[in-house]
Parts: structure tokens; C-alpha cells; sequence
């Protein structure tokens, strides 16, 4: 694994060697056995995105997490005889956040490196960070996690290791002395504001358009879909949070123009200080009039990612704007869930009889598509037709508009 010498020399590149963990999961009264599955399956997604492969899971039942390990003595014996065995293996990554105590702990029992679920989120966000805007959330998400868990050995970085959960935007020298750090989070939220000032008058400049933006939890095909409406070429990949950076592309629809924005995913469990960095890029988010949400219709927990992202946007103060919820890949879902021998009239009842129950469970009008087989897109673009004019007409009615 490369190291990193902060203070001495420029950062060297990372190894190109994969790197191997073991995920750790707690069933506790707020978690049941299924969740916590579900919840390591995209644990091991992150892992993945992040450049690491999962060897082994470990899920452990308690009534609360321990105080000082996190996990029981038993199952921490267990962890660290495999971890002894498979000696290629250098991560354990926990899917809740870890205290300063309970990762030094651990590190010390286990003899590897120990991240958490922030920390990996963190990393990630790190890699995938283009502009100057996003460079600078993360750097301050990073130093706002990186305060509190200032330890003896971090006092004065002699070395940062590299790898996973340890790389930040550019490979900056990171000053370990808290008084820095504070010093740093402050230049960073005055870089920030500057960067936002910028933002609000790019926005104002683009006079009187509706704006539309898509929303959702990540990796349900956000881009794909930003693409296929805007005929443009946003980055879109298999991979949790593959667009970091706000898009914005205007669209026209016959004639009527409107401004079509692609955020950043949402995630269970996403790092409050990462929330408030990335406030500034969801003020595209804010100032939209109209949301698009899109949903993964063939992930088995799409349930709970909607409610995660009707959270969010309710911490935002969002959640009460005309919103259009759009069930994408609905041709995956007809491959897991629909048998062979289905007329296509049962088939077509049961999906009337699905867009029906989320109606009424979520409050919103839905429509299935498939954004990658261009399946039911004339139709999305009527319905978001529909809710465009009436927001134009909402802002001027005393205008006669072409459209």
C-alpha cells in the first residue's frame, strides 16, 4: 500500500493494487436482520466504488452497540482470527459511524486499517469531486470529520497513510493540530460562500426559465435519464455516486424551454457534515420549481430509498413542491418479478394496480419508464409538459407566452 508524507514531499500515487476488506453490520432494536443485509449489500457497493473488494461479512446481534468496540468480544475474537488467517485483507469498514475510542480500539485489536461508513462515503465523494465547487465540500466535510478524531498518534502527522478513507481532493497536506484544522474549516467556508455568491449570480443570469431537477437516491439512473431528455452526455456509470457535480443543460420540449438540473444522489446514513457542505450544490435542488424524483422500481428496498430521499428533501424545505415520481428500470422489474407466463393484460393490471397503491402511499403522480430502453418517454415528457405550463403560468399570468 503507498503512504502518503505530508509535510515533506508531494503525495505518491496509489497502488494499483486493489485492496481487500470484511464488512461489519449490528442488528440491534433500530435494525433488523434484513436491513442490516440490505444495508451491507450497498456497503459493499460503496466498498466497491471506492476500490476495495468485500472477502467477508459479519453481522452481529446486540441491543446496542458496545461502548468501546462497537461489536461484542466474541465476535471481535472471531474477526480478528479471519483477519489473521487471510492476511491480504487490510480493512474493516463498519456501517455506522465509530467513535475517536472505539476506532482506536479497534485498530489496535484487529491490526488493520478501520473505516466507517462516513469515512468510505467521504473517500468517495473525494474520487469523484471535479470542480472547484465540489473539492471544496468535500475538503470541508473532511476536516469537519477529522476534528473530533484527532488522536495521540495524529498530533503532528508524520505520515498519512494512503488508501481508502485517507485521500482528499488534490492530496493536500492535512495540518493534524486542531487549531489548524479550525483555522482551515473557516477559510473553507469563506472559499464557500464566495463560490456560492458566484453560483447565485449565475443563476439569476439565467433570466426567466422554469427549472426542473432531478432527484433521487443514487444510482437509479438520474444521468441516464438527464441524458436521454437533454440529448447530452452527463457521465453515467454503475456505480454509487458517478455524478458529483451539478448539471444543468436547458431542454426544450416542442417549444417551451425549460432548464433541466441532475444532483447528487442521496444515501441512507449520508454524513451530517457532508449534508451541510453539499447544501450550496443542492441549492439547485432549492431553486427549482418543479422536482423529478426517480426511483429504482426494481431494487428491492426502493420503499425505504424513497423515504430516505423524502427525509432529505424534507430537511431541505423542498418537500412540498410539485413533484412527479418517476419509477425507472421498470424493465428489470418486469425480468425479477413478473412470471413468464403472464398475459401482457395481467401484466398491464398489476402495474396499474402498483402506480395506484404508490399514489396513494406517496402522494404524488407516478409514471413507469425505462430511461435506458426509452420506454414510456413521450409520456414522462407529457406529464412534465403538464406541470411546466402550469408553473409558467403561475409566474406570468398577465403574459401571452408561444408556448
Amino acid at each position: 500500500m503507498a503512504e502518503w508524507n505530508v509535510g515533506k514531499e508531494k503525495s505518491k500515487s496509489l497502488a494499483p493494487v486493489e485492496e481487500q476488506c470484511v464488512l461489519i453490520g449490528l442488528v440491534t432494536r433500530d435494525q433488523t436482520l434484513e436491513q442490516v443485509e440490505e444495508y451491507l449489500a450497498e456497503l459493499e457497493f460503496l466498498a466497491m466504488t471506492a476500490g476495495a473488494v468485500t472477502k467477508k461479512k459479519f453481522i452481529q446481534k446486540m441491543s446496542s452497540p458496545d461502548s468501546k468496540t462497537f461489536i461484542g468480544s466474541g465476535k471481535l475474537e472471531e474477526i480478528k482470527e479471519y483477519l489473521e488467517f487471510f492476511e491480504d485483507i487490510n480493512i474493516a469498514i463498519f456501517d455506522d459511524d465509530l467513535s475517536p475510542k472505539q476506532t482506536s480500539i479497534l485498530e489496535e485489536a484487529l491490526k488493520v486499517k478501520i473505516i466507517d461508513r462516513s469515512s468510505l462515503i467521504l473517500d468517495i465523494f473525494a474520487k469523484r469531486a471535479q470542480t472547484a465547487q465540489a473539492k471544496t465540500q468535500v475538503e470541508l466535510a473532511q476536516m469537519q470529520y477529522l476534528l473530533p478524531r484527532l488522536r495521540g498518534l495524529w498530533t503532528h502527522l508524520e505520515r498519512q497513510r494512503g488508501g481508502i478513507g485517507m485521500r482528499g481532493p488534490g492530496e493536500q497536506e492535512i495540518e493534524t493540530d486542531r487549531r489548524i484544522v479550525r483555522d482551515k474549516i473557516a477559510q473553507l467556508k469563506e472559499k464557500l460562500i464566495k463560490i456560492d455568491q458566484q453560483a447565485q449570480t449565475q443563476r439569476k443570469n439565467r433570466g426567466e426559465l422554469i427549472r426542473v431537477a432531478l432527484v433521487g437516491y443514487t444510482n437509479v439512473g438520474k444521468s441516464t435519464l438527464m441524458n436521454t431528455l437533454s440529448k447530452s452526455d452527463v457521465f453515467a456509470e454503475d456505480k454509487l455516486f458517478a455524478t458529483l457535480d451539478t448539471t444543468i443543460r436547458k431542454v426544450v420540449f416542442g417549444n417551451m424551454p425549460f432548464l433541466l438540473t441532475d444532483t447528487v444522489g442521496f444515501i441512507r446514513k449520508l454524513p451530517h457534515h457532508l449534508v451541510e457542505s453539499f447544501k450550496s450544490t443542492l441549492d439547485e435542488t432549492i431553486e427549482s420549481e418543479i422536482l423529478i424524483h426517480v426511483v429504482d422500481i426494481s431494487h428491492p428496498q426502493y420503499e425505504d430509498q424513497i423515504r430516505t430521499v423524502n427525509a432529505t428533501l424534507k430537511e431541505l424545505g423542498v418537500d412540498q413542491k410539485p413533484t412527479l415520481m418517476v419509477f425507472n428500470k421498470i424493465d428489470a422489474y418486469r425480468e425479477k418479478f413478473f412470471d413468464a407466463y403472464l398475459d401482457e393484460q395481467t401484466k398491464e393490471e398489476i402495474l396499474a394496480e402498483l402506480s395506484e397503491n404508490l399514489k396513494n402511499t406517496f402522494e404524488h403522480d407516478n409514471i413507469f419508464i425505462s430511461a435506458k430502453n426509452k420506454e414510456n418517454l413521450d409520456m414522462l415528457r407529457e406529464k412534465m409538459a403538464e406541470l411546466i405550463t402550469i408553473e409558467y403560468q403561475l409566474r406570468y399570468p398577465y403574459k401571452t407566452k408561444t408556448w
